[in-house]
């Protein structure tokens, strides 16, 4: 019969044993914390897959007011479509993929709808004995909803309130008052309403209500600036900055026809330029009206003739007997003068004659209105830098300009800019060395940086794989090697104890051990007793070793069989 200090063999335990006595060593509280520990490292990391792996969400509409986004937001939590509220600017986003079907889904409900209602509410059925108060109140409300829809198109504004003040109309023509207009206009933040927009809301709203002004329109922002003055100062203000910049662009085009014909020559960089253009923007209208006195030519004629002999005239004492008929004379029938000499056949006559003669002169009238924005006198400076000569040697020497060069350079100069000596035009080109690292801007497209271009797109993977890691050799790792150190020092010493037992029971050690061998002592307190103890003791021995490891004793029992055979 074999002997009892059979023994199986003891092999060595792996890494996942450790593990195991390592964890079972623990007392209650650290073996919950840490499975709470790697439940919620598990629990990060699929998060962090998640978060790097998320939906694209994208901004819905543009810009929603606070009625049309708790609407909104309604209809897409009834068709279960994912979305999200930006807190900063509370807009409404929503999964790329749901974008188009989200927008559908609103159209058909309506939404969103405009705040300010317009000429929609002259489509609402009047109730049956409507005033007529309550008639033009609904057409006002119509007209300022319209005017606020029209001006929020604007891209700056974000939304437009109007309020217009119609007075009654009144058939006196003293009591009759004007119509005037308020705007309220609430921009996007970060931009601003040009003096031209506000010039431009005055004239719309002032343009669709009759007999309104636009110096009667006022237009005020959120943050309570008035922006229209609505007098003539803004008009003339926008006109200066438009004649500001029209003598900026003359000055623009100039400078670049002198770089057009310097670059060739000089060289890119080797010339600066600057022009000021004088401009005229007075507004003159001339009337002239002349004569050419050396051409005449007669128009017209008149001439009168008259002639009245002397024995008409009437002679005599003035009265009413002067008129009268002289009475019966006695006159011979042939008068002879005293001398014998025969009378004057002729009597005296009194001759006037009158001419009046019009001449038609040579007559020139000539109606001038001058051009604005002409040029008054134009001033171009020329700074030039030395000349750059290769030497035999390789090297680069600079030498200045000859004056028969510079003098050919202005000539260039003034033939490109129009130059004109009875302006009193002024152009002169100087050479001066340019200073040592002084670099010519250049219009060149913006460089992009490398960690923009490469590193942007993917920063999101990229922190999800160094977070998993983190946790991985941050976390996990020191955990499990702690507890297989753990595990290991146990079954080192479980494995002393078996030696001890080995030992004890006269095997002489571990080399005596081998892959045949089974062995009963599963630990001391289960070692077989002595030949000096009793049936008994040995018997519950034997027991305690079946109920403890049946199989080790199944093994022992098989191997009897075998060896009696």
């Amino acid at each position: 019969m074999a002997t009892a200090d059979a023994s199986v063999p003891m092999k060595a335990k792996g890494r996942g044993g450790d593990l195991a006595e390592g964890f079972s060593s623990l007392n209650l509280f650290r073996q919950v914390g840490l499975m709470i520990a790697l439940a919620a490292s598990v629990a990060i990391g699929f998060a962090v897959v998640l978060w790097t792996q998320g939906e694209d969400y994208r901004p819905l509409f543009g810009r929603l007011d606070n009625m049309d986004a708790a609407s909104v937001v309604q209809v897409l939590e009834q068709n279960r479509i994912k979305f999200k509220l930006d807190n900063n600017t509370g807009a409404v986003l929503v999964a790329a993929d749901d974008i188009h079907m989200a927008r559908l889904k609103l159209a058909e409900v309506g939404l969103p709808g405009s705040a300010t209602p317009g000429f929609e509410l002259m489509d609402k059925e009047q109730p049956l004995g409507t005033s007529q108060f309550v008639e033009s109140t609904r057409y006002q409300r119509s007209i300022e909803g319209e005017l606020a829809r029209t001006i929020t198109s604007i891209s700056s504004i974000r939304s437009a309130r109007v309020h217009l003040a119609l007075p009654k109309k009144t058939v006196f023509v003293r009591d009759a008052s004007k119509p005037t207009a308020s705007v309220f206009v609430e921009v996007f933040a970060g931009r601003t309403v040009e003096p031209a927009q506000v010039k431009a809301i005055m004239n719309l709203v002032a343009s669709s209500v009759p007999d309104l002004k636009m110096a009667d329109v006022t237009v005020v922002d959120q943050h309570g600036d008035l922006l229209s003055t609505g007098g003539e100062d803004s008009q003339d203000l926008l006109l200066a900055a438009k004649q500001h910049e029209y003598a900026h662009t003359v000055e623009e085009a100039t400078m670049k026809r002198i770089s057009g014909i310097l670059e060739p020559v000089v060289g890119n960089g080797k010339f600066r330029t600057q022009v000021s253009a004088d401009i005229d923007f007075t507004a003159v209208e001339q009337a002239a009206e002349t004569f050419n006195p050396d051409l005449p030519a007669v128009r017209s004629e008149q001439k009168t003739i008259e002639s009245k002999g002397a024995g008409d005239t009437s002679v005599g004492i003035p009265g009413a007997l002067t008129n009268q008929p002289p009475g019966t004379a006695q006159a011979p029938e042939q008068a002879t003068a005293q001398n014998g000499a025969t009378p004057a056949a002729k009597p005296a006559t009194n001759n006037r004659e009158q001419s009046t003669r019009n001449y038609e002169l040579d007559r020139t009238v000539s109606y001038t209105k001058h051009q604005q924005g002409t040029l008054k006198r134009l001033t171009v400076a020329v700074v030039v830098d030395d000349k750059v000569i290769k030497n035999d040697d390789g090297t680069e020497s600079h030498q200045p300009w000859t004056p028969n060069e510079l003098e050919r350079l202005s000539i260039l100069v003034r033939d490109a800019v129009g130059f004109s000596a009875v302006r009193g035009d002024s152009v002169n080109v100087l050479n001066a060395p340019f200073t040592a690292g002084v670099v010519i801007p250049e219009t060149e497209a913006p460089v992009v940086p490398w960690w923009e271009k490469y590193l942007l797109p993917h920063i999101k993977p990229i922190a999800g794989v160094i977070i998993i890691l983190a946790l991985i050799f941050g976390l996990l790792l020191p955990v499990f090697r702690s507890l297989s150190r753990q595990g290991g020092s146990i079954a080192e010493q479980e494995e002393a104890r078996q030696l001890a037992a080995l030992e004890a029971a006269g095997l002489g050690g571990m080399e005596g051990v081998s892959d045949e061998t089974v062995t009963l002592s599963g630990g001391s307190a289960l070692l077989l007793g002595g030949p000096e103890q009793g049936y008994e003791q040995q018997l519950n021995a034997i027991k305690g070793l079946i109920a403890d490891d049946p199989g080790r004793v199944a093994q022992v029992v098989k191997k009897w069989v075998n060896q009696g055979e």
